[in-house]
This record gives C-alpha cells, structure tokens and sequence, in this order.
C-alpha cells in the first residue's frame, strides 16, 4: 500500500465527500451520454450494471480448503480512444502504511551503518583492493533510456510497473498509466484509474482506485493486461482488483473489455494487497489457461489473515465474455511466516509441456529479523474451470506446499524494528528494502527440454550492519517436478563493493541469458538503477557479464519508502532486448525511469528464400522475437534444402552458424563482414519447428547470439500451421496462373508452375499440424 504526503484525507471533511458524490455523478452522466463504456453481454430491458454487481457474487466451498467460484462483474466494454476519456481524478489522499507478515514497526538507523563513511587512506585503500579483485565488467550498456512518470500524486512509492509489447511500452504507477510508443515518445496518458475504470459503475474501481498495479503484455494472445486495486477505505468491506483485458493489439485506441473481482466475498473486510498477476498457458485438458493473481490478506494495519491466491479464465476475458475465477484462502496458520506468493509466468523458449501445471513461489518472513532461512516454498496450482471442485492448490486442505527446496542460507533484509535500511548520499533518511518476499516477476523457460524457474530476492549480508544484495536462483522442474536443491544460485553484491543493491526484477532471454535490474545506493552514492547479468554459457553461479548503470543517481529521496517492486521484461519483437522500469530521486521526490538493453546485436528481419524456377526468387518472412513463427510451406527437393536469410542494421561478423533446435544442418554460410547473412540448410524434415543460431555476432558494439526460427510444414500454403481442405481448395484455384508475389506459395514443388502436381503434394499433407 501506498504511503500518502498528507495526514489529512477528504473523507473526513463532509462539505468535500457531498461535493465529490456528485462531481462523480456527472462524470459517470458524461461517460455514459458519450457511449464510452457499454456492457459487452445481453442485458435484460431495464438492467443495469449495478444490479449485476449486487448478486451474489460466490459459490462458496462445500469444504474447508475447497476451491471457490467468483463471479467477476462485466466485462464492460471501454470503447473510447484512451487520448479522449473523460478526465476522473484520483482517489482523495489519506495515510497509508506497509503491510507486512509481522510488523516491524519503529525508526530505521540514523546513522550509517558500522564500516560505513570511512575516509582518507582507508577509504581509497579499501576502493584499491575491490578495484583489484574485481573483474572488468563486459556487461552492455543501455541502448535507450526515457524518462517515465513523475510523483503527481504527492505519494510514496512509486509502484513502479510496466511491460513492453512489439510496438508499445505500457507504465504503470500508483495512481496513472502511460503508453508510450518504444522509442519513448507519448501516444497517451497519463490516464487516471478511476478514468480507465469509471465504466465499472457499483464497485470501488469506478472511482476509489488505489494503485498497487500490474501490467502483462500477453505474446501469444498480442492483447494487453491492465490490473490495480480499489477500496473506499481501509480497514473497511469493500475490497476489489480491476483488470482491464484490450480488445485488440493497440493498447490506445482498440478497446478494452473491463472486469472487476471481489477479493475474499467469504471474507469481505480482507484487504488484497501486494496482488501480483501470472499468465501461464499449457493447454491439456483441462486446459492450463489462465491469469494467475495472488495477493497479501490483512484486515487492519497489523493484522494478516493470509494469502488468496485466484485462476482468472483467460480464454473467457480474451473473448470479453463473463467470467468466473477460482480461488482459495490460505490463512495465516496456513503459510507459516510466509506471504506474497508469486506465480510463474510464460515468455521466451518453448511452451510448458501440455497440461504442466502453474508453479508458485514464496519464502519466509520471520518474527524477528536476522533468522537464517535455507527454504523456497513451492507448490502447484491446477486449474479446472469446466469442473471447478477438481482445481488444486498445493497439498491437503491447507495448501501446504508441494516442495521445500533447499537454498543458501539467507536472511531477510530487515532488522527486528525496521525495513528502512539502506543508506544514501546527503541525507540520514535510510529507503525501505522490502526484503522479505520473492520478487515479480518469476521466469519459467523451457529450453530443449530443460525447464527451469528463475527467480530472485533481496538479502541481507553482515546482519545487521548490511549491506543488501540480490540474492538469484535457477530451479531445475523438468518433468513437472519441484528440485530438492538449486541448480544455479548467487548473493549478488559485485564482489563486496559496499554499496546496497535491492528492489531486483530478473528476466531471461530466449538465448538462456539472464540479466537482473535493480537498485542501488550507499552513503557515497545517489538512489541509481543499475542491472547485472550473464550468458547462457557462463560457469554457474555468477553474474559474470558484471554490471553496468542504467541511469546513475541524481539526488537523495526525502520518505522512505522506494518503489517497492520494479519490472524486467523480454522484448517480444526479437527476443533478445531486456527493458527494465524502476525509480530514481530528484529534488528530495521520485522519478521513474525505463531503459533498454541486450547481450549482443539483434536481427532486424529473416526470410525463407527459394527460386521457383523461371519466375524467380521470392520470400517467406520468418517473424523474430516470441510470436508465431513463419512457416514454409515449399518442398525442400531431393535433399530438404532450404535458405535463410538474415538481415541486420549494421555490418557483422559472424563466426559460425548451427541448428540448434529441429532436425537440419548447415550445410555453409556467407555474409559475415556485411549486414545481410544467408545460411543454407540441408537435411531439414517436414512437420517441425526448426531453430538456426548465429553464433558470435559481433555489431562492433556488441557480441552475442542470434536465433531465427521457421516451421516447417509442406502444403500450409495459407500459413494457418495446419494442412486441410482450405490448402486444397486455395491451390486448386490457382492452377495455370503465373507464379507471382501473391500465389507463390502455391507453387509448392518450386518448378515455376503452379499445377496438378501442386494439388497432389497439397493433398499428400492433409490433416499434419506444426507442432507447439
């Protein structure tokens, strides 16, 4: 929860409440008269939104720890270009405190920290042995940074959220969004909660939001998720999240189908805070599609009741139609000291097996501070929305967890009477680490096989005194199975450098490389935002790649409460680029900042070329980054020969190239020294999804790694992945026609001619499908 610059709040001021009721009013008569919100299903003559809202919005379980059905209220249907909503204000300020397993009330150290502010010989001795020991940094440096939304609420933290789409990066903070186009320019915003909800008229999100937000770019799907929660007090009983679903790919003027959720209708004064969204999607049956929401339960400032944890139909909200969600309760008794569990999500490498249930994570958050902790919580949560008594989550009826996987032992970055720990320059005013849970988002990739969980944490060393570092891991869950053990885990603190790293958001890239953005200070250092990371191919255990600064201190932070999450994501356009959004401090106030960068040069463009006989060359795209791959649909002759070529912005060297998923090989390759590679492939089967990587491309800036995929799949002349009647129909009609840029996939034994023979070869692949 958000802290408030006032002590004062509007609610307590009569003459200002009976004002806002009915500015409020009108706002919701103007929204209303200007047809922006609409409800997206058939209404009874004379029903309104609000009567809906009234029904009884659960089935509650026939059991203890059964599962629950929630009826979520809409979809409303947002069809207003956000640049013209009608302007609602945000939620009246009013005194807020972070809510915690245990609270660790009190003043954090006034002053630094024992080994701290050293000066003279020691202190340039001191910088001479980290200097020596510590090896040069290779990590790339940023290839854009901007500027995102300021403090215009007069509120801390920031709440700093965001994800990156192929033409959009979306930011949330805690009372506004903003989409901006990926070179930074503005396309809208920012756009006020209450705006972007108002529709949602008979629940708090249409005008008592109040931050907390999260934001899912969703590659498969090319649809936006936006989320933040409402109450019009707390404590209190009425506590709801709002999510808005787009309606198309364009965030800023394609629509928005819009839902809201009760937190606990079994429990209504239960605040949800902390909710942090997941989207996992394995298919099977029962199909494992969904958006996964937890949250931290408390209902009152020092009193936690436990964690929800809810599966949201994300096939349901992606058509706009009526939604329910499943939930559990965890109480307090039930998780222990744990809290703010986090659910993994689906971006680079392949899909989860069919059916591989969503995995959620979480650790402790003791009593006291500078316990040991050697454990990671693991549990599974299995989904069944067709038959909602068969969802699962975790073991028995009180959810314990599936697994207790052993770690490095750490402790949590807070001491018996405070979280606010972390020293800066010019002030005595320590920031807020938030060092007691697993941060968002946690990374499942599936690469040849090898499923792996990432996820990180911030820690505290040399208990009390610190400093705070970010603490990794890799989880090896092949086969659906929790490990008994880490496969790959580090305290990041470069070395023992002395300064504070904390606030982590890891991402992984489609190549295995992994990087983590964070936040660093120290008492001779600004509040900055700095990332570290390493290659796939780096011993284990170690951010070898080093450090680089994403955008150095400016000033100190005058509160101290500091972001309280921050957000890696992979671009979905190549696959390869980290963005990574988080805060800094200017003039004793927060600013956010997002910034771009990679481990080595990216493709601008690939194609599958082959000559069709005397009619000529002509090419196939092959997407790059995350979305669906293109699919070639010509015969590769005698041999399965096939060509790729690769374009670049710059000239590269390339040092070799191989097949590194799918069934294939190089047979040679060409262009290194220019920006156009082309590599030539052999032996490459029918009914697959085959990988070539360029290895050791060099831009004369970077080095690294590229990857291009294509399916593979003779007679899918329409590129749907699937061969059937519409091929054959579609190469029939263009039997005697002259092979040209329109109909050159018909000519699917490339010999120039589009004939019987086409038609014959079409037919031999009905019913094969390109594979996941």
């Amino acid at each position: 929860m958000k802290k408030k610059s006032t002590s004062q709040s509007a609610f307590f001021n009569l003459r200002i409440l009976i004002a806002a009721v009915f500015w409020l009013a009108g706002v919701a008569v103007a929204l209303l008269g200007v047809g922006a919100f609409s409800s997206a299903f058939a209404q009874a003559k004379g029903t309104k939104l609000a009567q809906q809202t009234n029904r009884s919005p659960a089935t509650q379980a026939s059991a203890v720890g059964a599962p629950e059905v929630v009826q979520m209220v809409g979809p409303v249907r947002l069809d207003q270009d956000l640049r013209s909503l009608p302007y609602v204000a945000p939620k009246p300020e009013f005194e807020e405190r972070r809510l915690m397993r245990y609270p660790h009330d009190g003043t954090g150290q006034t002053n630094a920290p024992s080994g701290y502010g050293i000066s003279g010989l020691p202190k340039v001795q001191a910088l001479l042995l980290e200097s020596l020991w510590r090896p040069a940094p290779t990590m790339p440096g940023p290839l854009l940074t901007f500027e995102g939304l300021g403090n215009t609420c007069g509120c801390q933290p920031s709440d700093s959220e965001g994800d990156v789409g192929p033409n959009h990066y979306i930011e949330a903070i805690n009372e506004s969004i903003k989409i901006f186009d990926k070179s930074g320019n503005t396309l809208s915003g920012p756009t006020s909660y209450n705006s972007f909800f108002s529709g949602l008229t008979g629940t708090p999100c249409a005008n008592a939001n109040d931050g907390d937000p999260y934001v899912i770019y969703d590659t498969a799907a090319d649809r936006w998720l936006i989320s933040d929660f409402a109450f019009p007090s707390f404590p209190g009983s009425s506590f709801w999240q709002c999510i808005g679903v787009s309606q198309t790919s364009d965030p800023v003027s394609g629509g928005w189908f819009l839902y809201a959720l009760q937190v606990d209708p079994a429990h209504p004064t239960y605040l949800g805070d902390y909710p942090k969204f997941a989207l996992w999607n394995s298919g099977g049956s029962p199909a494992q599609n969904a958006y996964f929401l937890t949250m931290n339960l408390f209902s009152s400032f020092t009193t936690f009741n436990g964690v929800r944890a809810y599966a949201l139909d994300r096939a349901s909200m992606l058509a706009g139609g009526p939604t329910n969600a499943i939930g559990f309760t965890l109480s307090a008794a039930d998780v222990g000291d744990s809290y703010s569990f986090i659910a993994a999500s689906f971006r680079t490498g392949n899909p989860p097996p069919a059916g591989r249930n969503e995995m959620v994570l979480a650790i402790d958050s003791p009593a006291t501070g500078g316990v040991t902790l050697t454990q990671v919580h693991a549990r599974f949560f299995h989904v069944d929305f067709a038959n909602p008594v068969n969802s699962v989550f975790g073991v028995g009826a009180n959810h314990a967890p599936n697994a207790e996987i052993t770690v490095n032992g750490f402790v949590d970055a807070f001491t018996n009477t405070t979280y606010d720990l972390v020293p800066q320059q010019g002030t005595t005013t320590k920031l807020d680490t938030l060092g007691d849970k697993i941060m968002t988002p946690v990374v499942y990739q599936n690469r040849g096989g090898t499923e792996s969980l990432w996820a990180d944490q911030t820690v505290m060393e040399n208990y009390p005194n610190g400093p705070t570092a970010v603490r990794w891991y890799q989880f090896d869950v092949t086969g659906g199975n929790f490990p008994a053990t880490a496969l790959q885990q580090q305290s990041w603190d470069n070395t023992s450098d002395g300064l504070w790293r904390w606030m982590p958001s890891i991402g992984v890239d489609q190549n295995g490389n992994t990087a983590i953005g964070y936040s660093t200070s120290s008492t001779t250092i600004f509040p900055a935002i700095r990332y570290a990371g390493r290659l796939a191919g780096d011993p284990p255990g170690n951010l070898a790649q080093g450090e680089a600064v994403m955008f150095p201190g400016v000033g100190f932070h005058n509160g101290v409460r500091w972001g309280d999450y921050t957000r890696t994501e992979i671009d979905s356009a190549d696959g390869l680029s980290f963005w990574h959004i988080n805060q800094y401090a200017q003039s004793g106030t927060w600013h956010t900042r997002i910034g771009k960068f990679r481990f080595g040069p990216a493709a601008q463009s690939a194609f599958s070329r082959k000559v069709h006989g005397g009619a000529g060359a002509f090419d196939i795209p092959l997407p790059l980054g995350l979305g669906n791959v293109g699919v070639e649909c010509r015969s590769g002759g005698a041999t399965n020969d096939y060509q790729m070529i690769i374009n670049f912005a710059t000239t590269v060297t390339v040092e070799s190239a191989s097949v590194t998923s799918g069934t294939g090989m190089v047979s040679s390759f060409s262009g290194s020294g220019t920006s156009q590679i082309t590599v030539n492939l052999t032996g490459v089967t029918n009914v697959q999804r085959i990988t070539v990587t360029l290895h050791n491309v060099n831009d004369g800036t970077t080095t690294g790694d590229v990857p291009v995929s294509m399916g593979v799949l003779i007679g899918d002349v329409n590129g749907n992945a699937v061969v059937n009647a519409s091929d054959v129909s579609l190469t029939k009609s263009q039997v005697g026609q002259t092979v040209s840029g329109s109909n050159f996939r018909e000519d699917v034994n490339v010999n120039g001619t589009i004939s019987a023979t086409d038609v014959a070869l079409v037919k031999s692949e009905v019913g094969t499908a390109l594979p996941p």
